[in-house]
């Protein structure tokens, strides 16, 4: 399954909010007509003077939690679907810049909307982070030639928000494409053509379905193959832009790219020692409401199946085009996991961080894999306003892991506790 489809579908799983939040959303088009929104506001109280836009790459959002439990806290929300709704071969990342500025001019406009506050869960986090750094950076935040992808002067006069909050954000599908593919391929045509010294899903290389452990020896030389494979990627795309330009490449605009096992082979996803837990003490939302700070680790399962999932069609292979794949699912690198380029894409939480002034509160969720990435995140954030705060024992999606419990019921205030926790910190500052 899609990453980003597998993330919409995890957030349509999580735990319904306990307040009906709004009985009668209304549905907004946008233009171009792919892009629609629908709008949230409280059933009862006060009239909202905050705004929060929900949005992502590819996934829809119309549904999300944050539909519910923001509005049940007295907060409109404008919940959008980009251009490249549900579609990777159709995203063009710098264009989805596009899709949120409709939106903030839209939020704007609502009576009694003082503030505008951007939401950016999963791979909602590089695609809002990408949009303030633009609004506040103007279109030479994403020119140079270091970018795998320029974007135009179209992105110039990006109104600013008010506030980022991060929920659980990926570094960048970029980066989780690098993370996720499987180096040991030999054969970009031929996915069954291994190279055995690499394959993480043989046991003579530390593999265990569920309970996986790589040495550091073996972890070193995959990372850094994970990165020379996408490097080559890279290299291969490129050379077909150049000859479409050239005019040798058989269409003269864009062309598919098929992408074998790119999918389910991501080593910390096997090995849960591997970004396992913050280097520093941060903030821990713990299952009863209060706030610890210490070493907190990720209490996340390991996964189950991928050896099969990675050598599937459906699990394994992605199908993009030569411009998707550039503008939204490549990045430079040496290692996959601390040695990445990360301004080489557009597409990286990590670049956009640092070009952000606003306040912005940065959030993982206890039982997933980005609780290392987001601790990245908040330490390299320009931002003077800034807290990062991981959510005990919370899913991706924001329900408690029942599965990661030693006792019933360990985690089962995760979502309300995260909800509440986002709505005092935008209660405190607008």
């Amino acid at each position: 399954m899609n990453h980003a489809i597998a993330i919409a579908t995890l957030c349509g799983l999580s735990v319904a909010a306990p307040l009906v939040a709004q009985s009668n959303p209304t549905y907004i088009q946008f233009s171009p007509g792919a892009v629609k929104g629908v709008l949230y506001k409280p059933d009862r109280g006060p009239a909202p003077h905050v705004a929060v836009l929900v949005i992502h790459r590819t996934s829809n959002f119309l549904s999300h939690p944050a539909t519910r439990e923001l509005p049940a806290r007295g907060f409109m929300v404008l919940a959008m679907n980009p251009r490249s709704d549900n579609n990777e071969a159709a995203v063009s990342f710098e264009a989805n810049a596009l899709d949120i500025k409709s939106g903030v001019e839209f939020l704007r406009k609502q009576p009694g909307i003082t503030k505008v506050v951007l939401w950016g869960h999963s791979g909602g986090g590089p695609a809002t982070s990408f949009y303030e750094a633009v609004a506040e950076k103007g279109s030479g935040y994403c020119r140079g030639a270091n970018k795998l992808v320029e974007c135009d002067n179209s992105l110039d006069g990006l109104p600013k928000a008010d506030g980022l909050i991060l929920v659980d954000a990926h570094p960048g599908v970029s980066v989780n494409g690098l993370r996720s593919l499987n180096p040991a391929v030999i054969d970009d045509r031929d996915p069954k053509k291994i190279d055995a010294s690499l394959d993480p899903f043989s046991p003579a290389n530390g593999y265990k379905d569920g309970a996986s452990r790589y040495s550091d020896a073996f972890k070193k030389k995959y990372f850094a193959a994970q990165a020379a494979r996408m490097n080559r990627l890279i290299d291969a795309a490129r050379a077909e832009q150049k000859a479409m330009k050239d005019g040798t490449a058989p269409y003269p605009d864009d062309d598919v790219m098929f992408l074998t096992r790119f999918e389910g082979a991501r080593l910390m996803e096997l090995d849960p020692s591997i970004h396992h837990a913050t280097l520093a003490p941060q903030k821990l939302l713990k299952n009863d409401g209060t706030v610890a700070t210490q070493i907190v680790e990720s209490v996340r399962r390991p996964a189950r199946g991928y050896d099969r999932r990675n050598a599937s069609f459906d699990g394994g292979a992605r199908v993009m085009t030569v411009r998707s794949f550039l503008s939204a699912n490549a990045i430079r690198a040496k290692d996959s996991l601390d040695d990445v380029d990360w301004c080489s894409s557009n597409n990286s939480t990590t670049c956009a961080i640092r070009s952000i002034s606003i306040p912005i509160l940065i959030t993982a969720m206890g039982a997933h894999y980005f609780i290392r990435d987001n601790e990245i995140h908040y330490a390299a954030a320009a931002s003077t306003d800034k807290e990062f705060i991981v959510v005990e024992g919370a899913t991706h999606g924001f329900a408690p892991c029942t599965a990661c419990e030693t006792t019933p019921g360990q985690y089962a205030n995760s979502q309300k506790n995260f909800f509440d926790y986002a709505a005092k910190w935008i209660a405190a500052r607008f």
